[in-house]
């Protein structure tokens, strides 16, 4: 089942950025997730499934946006 993902979630990837830094924030969820690293702010797009594959944990997740979604 896929994951539930939110913009503003930062995640842990397997493999560490090149400026050594293993965190990113996600700023676009969609059939390709665009991701911003945390250290450097380097953007990121690549597509859902290898992603997925890709996320060690969810640092942080927002769930702000899902609550202003069901009000």
């Amino acid at each position: 089942m896929p994951r539930v993902l939110h913009i503003g979630d930062i995640v842990e990837l397997k493999k560490t950025h090149p400026c050594g830094s293993k965190q990113w924030e996600i700023i676009r969820v969609g059939a390709d997730i665009k991701i911003r690293c945390c250290e450097c702010k380097r953007i990121v797009m690549i597509d859902r499934v290898r992603f997925e594959k890709d996320v060690k944990k969810v640092i942080f997740e927002n769930l702000a946006e899902e609550n202003e979604k069901s009000e």
